[in-house]
């Protein structure tokens, strides 16, 4: 699991560090403070586990090249050029480090002009052979189908976490008898709730299956999508706690209803207290509560709440991280909420509500 990411001189930030909750990790903030640019970072420094598994003598210019390709194919920066995302009026070169547990480091450098990154810190890095997630913003069930051989080909303009996502939905699932307890009772959840379950025929097509019917997967609703997106997951065992690498989500909440985040929550939770690492991004208030109101201390529950934000004296990014739901200050998703219940107070008062 990934326990700090500092970044300095990276595309939005200055100087940043933020330390992981080895449980759940919620990050909030407005438009543009980074959430993003943060989750891509970290998943790109975890790819590590992924590039020694499959080649564990890697040397360190071919894992130097492989690092930059990703954070390449991630961020797709102007004219594919590593140095745009070198934070731009600043001097010094760009910094990512990451910090593992238990006791791995990974450190890389670039500036302007450079071709690669150099790795300045690689202890013990070659232990991390957990492969990470990350499931983007948009649902890819409508359009995996062909999407991996046209990405490679064409270069389509998506960043690499859609075709990563549609590679790993895209394995055989594992035997039913070697799937974890909780993995088929959240798969079986989902199931309910969409009304049937997606099947996966391999080469990205995919339909949806109910007792006595199939339907193209287009033809389902957003959120069902998504849903199913976390269920094959689970399928594949490419999410499996205690053996995956650290799940990121970023905007799980997007077209979900509120009954699907109830369960979403509580689906993250139950996986967090089997061993899975979990960071997402959110905008949205019912999901960020429900953490709150979901979460069983007694059943060693631990979400860390990072709120990211600009310092008003430097316009920098920073952070500010903590356990308490009523402590995360700033709050814009509260602030905006309790606007809104403000507002409504006075619509239907008037004067007298104000």
């Amino acid at each position: 699991m990934i326990t700090r990411l500092e970044l300095k001189n990276f595309t939005a930030f200055r100087d940043l560090e933020i330390k992981f909750s080895p449980k759940i990790n919620v990050l909030i903030g407005e438009n543009g403070t980074g959430k993003t640019h943060l989750l891509k970072a970290a998943y790109g420094l975890c790819a590590g586990g992924t590039l020694f598994k499959n080649k564990p003598d890697i040397s360190k210019d071919e894992l130097e090249m492989a690092l930059t390709s990703k954070l390449l194919r991630l961020f797709m920066p102007l004219d594919e050029k590593l140095g745009k995302m070198r934070r731009h009026g600043v001097a010094e070169n760009a910094q990512l480090e990451a910090n593992f547990s238990p006791g791995m480091r990974v450190a890389v450098t670039f500036h302007t002009n450079s071709k690669s990154l150099v790795i300045q810190n690689s202890e013990n890095y070659e232990e991390c052979l957990s492969a990470p997630i990350f499931i983007p913003t948009k649902e890819v069930l409508s359009f995996m189908k062909g999407f991996n051989s046209l990405y490679e080909r064409y270069g389509l303009s998506f960043d690499q976490t859609y075709q990563d996502i549609c590679l790993l939905m895209d394995l055989p699932e594992i035997r039913p008898e070697a799937l974890y307890e909780k993995s088929k009772w959240a798969m079986t959840e989902i199931e309910g709730i969409c009304g049937g379950r997606f099947v996966f025929y391999g080469g990205g097509k995919v339909t949806f299956k109910t007792v006595d019917a199939e339907y193209s997967a287009n033809s389902m609703a957003e959120g069902f999508r998504k849903a199913g997106m976390l269920s094959r997951l689970l399928e594949t065992g490419a999410i499996q706690p205690g053996v995956s690498g650290p799940l990121f989500w970023d905007e799980p909440e997007s077209n979900l209803n509120p009954k699907l985040m109830k369960l979403l929550v509580q689906i993250l939770l139950e996986l967090s207290r089997n061993g899975q690492q979990i960071i997402l991004a959110t905008h949205d208030y019912v999901l960020l509560k429900w953490f709150d109101l979901l979460m069983d201390k007694g059943k060693e529950d631990h979400v860390r709440f990072h709120s990211l934000y600009r310092d008003p004296d430097t316009a920098e990014i920073k952070v500010a991280s903590t356990e308490d739901y009523l402590k995360i200050t700033p709050n814009p998703i509260d602030e905006a909420f309790g606007f809104l219940i403000n507002q409504e107070i006075e619509n239907d008062m008037g004067d007298l509500g104000k």
